[in-house]
């Protein structure tokens, strides 16, 4: 499931250049106005009964349409954190690329984290994870994930993966994506061995290369794809 609090959004970094909810041949394109949508409330919507409309034991993928640390959300995201509190029974799940945000975004009861939220950080290439993830890692997040999406170039995140729970990666979808390589994907899923993390091969994106050849990928066979490598090493986590 998914929850977008808040619409529009606008590039951070190299990663955006194609965005495939905001770039200039997705459907959103120029929606760079930050809006509350009427979902804004969604986690604590009741009915007739006084009951959750979303019940306990759901995945809430978070503002993965937009992103949770922009600025201009800053009073409506303290809002959104005491729903968050409020729900514990709900695991919400919160990507970023404005990881640098972090500390100037949090609610006076955060201490060490909250235990219902992982929070992903994405870096498509090796000078966004240098930057990114070691702030990352000094933050107090009790659970932490990373998203290499799109993977734009083969990325060392080895000295960075203690601590993380979970890497996904996925290539670029859009008519003038970028290349995703395999042999950058296989790279980062022995890191994850290496280390212990759970890996999940999201997607191919729409520019894919594997054993030199060099493909174009129908956006609605990109995912079916890459899962029929059978790469991904998830144990029992549950795919979001």
């Amino acid at each position: 499931m998914n929850w977008e609090p808040w619409t529009g959004c606008y590039p951070i970094s190299d990663g955006c250049r194609n965005c495939y909810f905001y770039g200039p041949h997705a459907k959103r394109y120029g929606q760079n106005t930050i809006e509350k949508t009427d979902k804004f409330d969604w986690p604590i919507r009741t009915n007739a009964k006084g009951e959750y409309n979303i019940k306990g034991g759901k995945i809430l993928a978070t503002c993965f349409a937009t992103d949770f640390f922009l600025p201009e959300a800053d009073e409506w995201r303290k809002e959104v954190w005491k729903m968050i509190h409020q729900r514990q029974d709900i695991e919400f799940l919160i990507l970023t690329k404005r990881i640098d945000r972090f500390l100037e975004s949090l609610p006076d009861d955060w201490g060490d984290g909250y235990g219902n939220v992982n929070l992903g950080c994405t870096v498509e290439n090796q000078e966004m994870a240098d930057y990114r993830l070691p702030l990352f890692l000094s933050y107090p997040i009790k659970r932490r994930f990373i998203a290499c999406a799109p993977l734009l170039e083969s990325i060392d995140l080895s000295k960075y993966l203690h601590g993380i729970e979970h890497v996904t990666v996925g290539g670029e979808t859009s008519r003038f994506a970028r290349e995703c390589n395999y042999e950058w994907v296989l790279s980062i899923r022995e890191q994850c061995i290496s280390s212990n993390t759970t890996f999940w091969f999201k997607n191919t994106g729409s520019l894919f290369k594997r054993n030199g050849e060099l493909q174009k990928i129908n956006p609605f066979k990109q995912t079916s794809y890459a899962k029929e490598l059978g790469i991904n090493i998830l144990g029992d986590r549950r795919l979001f």
